[in-house]
């Protein structure tokens, strides 16, 4: 708020009194700057959640918003130390991840949901979910077959890791990469 803001909001007889070089112009002036810094952050806020638009040490916290913590490197100490990326496979893909978040979270547990995961959190199309697996001429049922496109073998464990958490809880499941 600007000086004159402040002081419309004062009773008349602080108004009247409020002239160039007084205390109180000089105690509007203070109020003023202190509350610059905060209008500036409410000023851009909604940068703070878009994933695109945010700060890189905020992503990681509003992963933790849409569920996606879990696939971030185990803590932040271990991050700080080594200077790795959140998410195994960059920074970008894990602010990708967030903004489909909404759309991932409608197709968990289902063939296109895991799919579209595995795409967009390693960043290679490709990937392709075979459910009618058989062994032997016998049926496997409850059973899937990831195969990862060629490019993706060193996100192996990130690649397992999603897996295990998106797919039903009862299916059992090989990655051939």
């Amino acid at each position: 708020m600007k000086q004159a803001e402040i002081a419309s909001l004062l009773p008349g007889v602080f108004q009247r009194t409020a002239q160039p070089k007084s205390v109180l112009a000089a105690l509007l002036a203070i109020m003023e700057a202190l509350h610059t810094p905060s209008e500036a952050v409410l000023r851009d806020l909604d940068g703070f959640f878009d994933p695109y638009r945010t700060a890189d040490h905020f992503v990681a916290f509003l992963s933790g918003w849409v569920d996606l913590e879990r696939l971030l490197v185990e803590s932040p100490e271990e991050r700080a130390l080594t200077a790795v990326s959140p998410l195994p496979t960059g920074l970008g893909r894990l602010r990708e991840l967030i903004a489909a978040a909404a759309y991932l979270a409608q197709w968990r547990g289902t063939r296109k949901g895991l799919q579209r995961f595995l795409e967009t959190a390693i960043g290679i199309a490709g990937f392709e979910i075979h459910e009618n697996v058989t062994e032997g001429g016998l049926p496997q049922p409850f059973h899937i077959v990831v195969r990862a496109p060629p490019g993706s073998a060193p996100y192996r464990v990130t690649i397992e890791k999603i897996i295990e958490q998106e797919k039903p809880a009862y299916v059992t499941y090989d990655l051939v990469i």
